[in-house]
């Protein structure tokens, strides 16, 4: 999808998830990509070099103060999302933010007020939400095919980063819940419509990393829906394999996306009725660039956008639920340095 006119976006960082995340999407939609800073300098221009960035700045703090940036995409660590969130929204800007939003509830509600003060468009990228993949599961739902929803289970597990990775460090908001349960909770906060309102949390049990033992190697959490369904949101980010899927079970069938956070990898939704069960192929289309299309057409031309920063508020009580439940401290803020 090309728009009139293509968006102006800044980029924090150098990261390697900006090449699926951002960079594609953004080629394909052909927008530009106006601004990069890293860390280094030399980071930010061989990114720069290698994908068609026009400037590199000197800091994240020149990205957002870049009168030509419309929109700030934050790939950060998790603990630099909510205060550079923040400041991208006071500095007027456009906000597509990789997931969790914040490090906690409490910064995730400064920032949602920060939003609603500067008017402009704050998203939490669960891009998976945009794809036909997980469209269909609720077209299922929706439909009847599937009867009443009765239970949820969605399961997000992958091999052990190394032990050096920020996702094991608790300064850095690291954690399974914070890099893959959120997906698992926020996926089944979106059958409310379903389910006769969001789910709340029951309990919840997880496992500290060894050495680590504030920060979760893996989280599961029982949920339910104000209807009767129950949910069961699973995370281990020290398992033997890759798993992302999400199932719904009703009354009458189930069906189960069987990548739904990597669906350009597998794109198949199995339906399972007492008709006999069949496999639907959604196509693997790239989940980020279908999000990148609808916050595109929600700047552009108004469109409805289903996320915004409430949403990923209401997402980030739901994760320091979790975590007092099964005994672990939400994630601590960090501070931005004073310039001097």
């Amino acid at each position: 999808m090309t728009t009139a006119e293509p968006l102006r976006i800044g980029v924090l960082g150098a990261a390697r998830i900006s090449e699926l995340s951002l960079v594609g999407p953004a080629r394909a939609g052909g927008h530009r990509l106006v601004a990069v800073a890293a860390r280094s300098r030399g980071r930010a221009a061989a990114f720069a070099a290698e994908h068609g960035v026009e400037r590199v700045l000197g800091s994240y703090a020149d990205v957002i103060a870049d009168p030509e940036v419309e929109v700030v995409y934050n790939p950060l660590a998790n603990s630099l999302h909510g205060p550079w969130n923040l400041a991208a929204l006071a500095a007027g800007k456009h906000v597509l933010t990789e997931k969790p939003s914040a490090s906690n509830a409490e910064e995730a509600a400064e920032v949602r007020d920060a939003a609603a003060k500067a008017g402009t468009v704050f998203m939490e990228g669960f891009h998976y939400l945009f794809h036909p993949v997980t469209r269909r599961l609720h077209e299922l739902l929706g439909s009847g095919e599937l009867g009443e929803l009765r239970h949820v289970e969605t399961m997000m597990t992958m091999p052990a980063p190394p032990g050096s990775d920020p996702r094991w460090s608790l300064p850095l908001a690291g954690g399974a819940l914070m890099d893959l349960g959120c997906y698992s909770l926020h996926a089944q906060a979106t059958l409310a419509p379903w389910a006769g309102g969001p789910p709340r949390l029951v309990t919840a049990r997880g496992g500290a990393r060894h050495g680590a033992p504030e920060v979760d190697e893996w989280l599961d959490a029982d949920l339910a829906f104000p209807g009767g369904a129950t949910g069961s949101a699973r995370c281990h980010m020290a398992h033997q394999e890759w798993r992302m899927s999400f199932t719904v079970i009703g009354s009458r069938g189930e069906a189960t996306a069987m990548n739904f956070v990597q669906p350009h990898l597998d794109d198949r939704v199995v339906v399972r009725t007492p008709a006999g069960e069949r496999t639907e192929e959604l196509g693997k289309r790239s989940s980020y660039t279908y999000q990148l299309d609808a916050y595109a057409a929600h700047l552009r031309h108004g469109a409805p956008l289903p996320l915004d920063a409430e949403d990923a508020l209401t997402t980030m009580s739901l994760v320091d639920a979790c975590y007092r439940a099964a005994g672990f401290p939400p994630r601590p803020r960090t501070a931005l340095p004073v310039p001097g």
